[in-house]
């Protein structure tokens, strides 16, 4: 992928969202943020085109997508609300497909499994502990996973534990297992999932990440 394209990002004002916006314009990508209501949104750069809307809807997200090379998805967990995990990417994915993008950078919980899992102490707990806490919520991301690998896309599913908001230089250890900590640098986490657009190790895997 031409590191200039332009990065369609969804989540783009969540806690690890700022960050990963921050990140992609410190490396000189040109983007185009999905925001639901854009009077919130404070930064202003030449380099940011918004497209107001919901993930939710298909032709919001088809907008989006066009002209730009790669997606980023930091959509979050909204208390009381429905999830909508599943429905965002399944709408990306589809408008992926009409504009010939392939590759997509999505984060979401370690409660996700995969077949290769081996989780153990904290990374268990804390599965079972969403799982029982928030059914719905654990359930429509296990249905995102299942529509990535269903899909043709070169996507990554970026598996994380607590999201510490701090600028740390600190180096992430990444597992495809286990959860081999438990929090992330907000920064340290934008920094890996920019270089997955352009990196091919972790295609079409769901690697946990953390410091």
């Amino acid at each position: 992928m031409n590191q200039k394209a332009k990065i369609a990002v969804i989540g783009g004002t969540g806690k690890a969202g700022k960050y990963l916006v921050k990140e992609l314009l410190r490396q000189d990508f040109p983007l185009k943020l999905l925001l639901r209501n854009p009077g919130d949104f404070s930064f202003e750069n030449p380099d940011i085109e918004v497209i107001q809307g919901d993930a939710r809807d298909y032709e919001t997200v088809r907008t989006l997508k066009e002209g730009c090379g790669a997606v980023v998805s930091a959509v979050g967990f909204r208390a009381g609300k429905e999830p909508i995990f599943s429905i965002a990417t399944g709408n990306v994915l589809r408008a992926m497909q009409e504009w010939n993008i392939t590759r997509y950078i999505s984060l979401t919980g370690l409660n996700v499994d995969t077949p290769f899992d081996q989780k153990t102490g904290a990374t268990q707990a804390g599965t079972e502990y969403m799982r029982a806490n928030y059914p719905k919520t654990t359930a429509d991301k296990q249905v995102e996973y299942q529509k990535l690998t269903e899909s043709d896309a070169a996507w990554v599913l970026v598996r994380l534990p607590w999201i510490q908001l701090t600028e740390a230089e600190e180096d992430v250890k990444v597992s495809l297992e286990d959860c081999p900590g438990e929090a992330v640098s907000a920064s340290a986490l934008a920094r890996f999932v920019v270089a997955q657009l352009t990196n091919d190790t972790y295609v079409r895997q769901a690697p946990f990440v953390a410091n």
